[in-house]
């Protein structure tokens, strides 16, 4: 016997071996097998230990041995450990994930209402979890159930509301399962994805003002306990907050955003060496997916005609991670392309003065009075920014400053 993994179907990109190489340096694999193949790759594998994501977390109990009190109460299993004797014990460490995410929050469940989104096992576990916290009442909302999305609003007095349906994930990002608008009682949202970082019903809860969680801290907080028990050793608790935020900074783009002329592009490229990330730039994009250049497009089908194709190209951009982004001067135009840049992104706002800005192949430089188009701008790149770097001096004092920044 020897090694870990992850077991699924589809996993795509995962960000479990990176945990678990932090938290105890063993090899951790990803396992994609088929329903059939199930019992086989249980039983016959070799693994010392696995985790189980979508869409095996209740059908591998039939192939287990035994069950710890949380999983048999559950039905489900994320964490299966092969003894010394080869039986196979499956455990439920969602449960834990979730428990030490709301503890963390600061949001006390106890006596508050609170709305579950999905049905699934994930559904299952918060439950419990909200449950154990005290919960005063727990809904769950499903599609088709007693309480659906059709009749949700005898359900706005509701103090908390947690999404454990896949809605919103990469690549769906944008997606919310509902509107928040109407839940004036709100003392917390939280949200088990964590690919995008905020997903589009964390950014509505942002916007109104409730605080929002992400699921990036019970990805990591159930990986910790899933070590435990399988290598039978007690792990400090603080390691959770380490490995989030390293992965959190890992995971983030970084967005520049500014007056057109003022050296994003120059910025990105640097950053992008110093820090070994993909350089990536909206503009050549929209060139790319429009077959044509910039002063083109303008040309043809003027400035709104090219805000469109921006915003399309930064719908693709942002949904992106770890990587640096150039933006165009005028993507702080349109209310909704924030979102967009914000879901995986810092923003960093580069000024620089406008007497040093150039106008050569930029159609709006060309034809504006720049003092005007600052003022017209700045309080939209204020928005915008999550820090602000100026580019009066050379491109690597400013590079050097975002960093310090981030």
């Amino acid at each position: 016997m020897g090694g870990y993994g992850l077991l699924g179907r589809k996993l795509g990109h995962s960000y479990s071996p990176a945990i678990h190489s932090r938290l105890a340096g063993y090899n951790y694999q990803l396992y994609e097998r088929e329903p059939e193949q199930l019992e086989s790759f249980l039983r016959k594998g070799g693994l010392s230990g696995m985790n189980v994501t979508i869409p095996y977390k209740k059908a591998v109990v039939p192939f287990l041995d035994s069950l710890s009190p949380a999983a048999g109460a559950l039905g489900s299993v994320n964490t299966i450990l092969r003894r010394e004797d080869g039986s196979l014990f499956g455990d439920n460490t969602d449960l834990y994930g979730f428990l030490s995410t709301v503890r963390r929050s600061g949001v006390d469940p106890a006596g508050r209402k609170a709305l579950v989104l999905g049905s699934g096992g994930a559904s299952v576990t918060v439950c419990e979890a909200l449950r154990q916290l005290g919960a005063g009442e727990v809904r769950v909302i499903s599609r088709s159930g007693e309480d659906n999305y059709r009749n949700i609003s005898r359900h706005h007095d509701a103090e908390i509301i947690v999404n454990a349906t896949p809605v919103g994930m990469y690549p769906g990002n944008g997606e919310s399962p509902l509107d928040l608008s109407p839940f004036s009682r709100l003392l917390g949202v939280f949200d088990l994805i964590y690919n995008p970082e905020r997903t589009a019903l964390l950014l509505q809860a942002e916007e109104l003002g409730i605080p929002a969680f992400g699921g990036l801290h019970m990805l990591v907080a159930q990986a910790k306990r899933s070590c435990e028990i399988f290598t039978g050793r007690d792990i400090p608790d603080g390691r959770i907050d380490e490995i989030r935020e390293e992965l959190s900074r890992q995971m983030r783009n970084i967005v520049i955003i500014g007056m057109p002329g003022s050296g994003k592009s120059t910025i990105a490229g640097l950053l992008g060496e110093r820090l070994g990330r993909q350089v990536l730039d909206s503009d050549q994009l929209v060139e790319q997916l429009a077959g044509r250049s910039i002063p083109e497009i303008f040309s043809l089908e003027g400035e709104e005609g090219f805000r469109r194709r921006e915003t399309e190209a930064l719908r693709q951009l942002g949904g992106l991670s770890g990587a640096v982004i150039a933006t165009g001067g005028g993507c702080v135009t349109r209310k909704e392309n924030y979102p967009l840049l914000h879901q995986n992104g810092r923003i960093v706002w580069i000024t620089r003065g406008t007497e040093k800005l150039p106008r050569e192949g930029r159609p709006i430089s060309q034809r504006s009075d720049l003092d005007e188009l600052f003022a017209q701008r700045e309080p939209l790149y204020r928005r915008f920014a999550d820090c602000v770097a100026s580019n009066d001096g050379s491109p690597e004092q400013t590079v050097e400053q975002i960093i310090k920044e981030l």
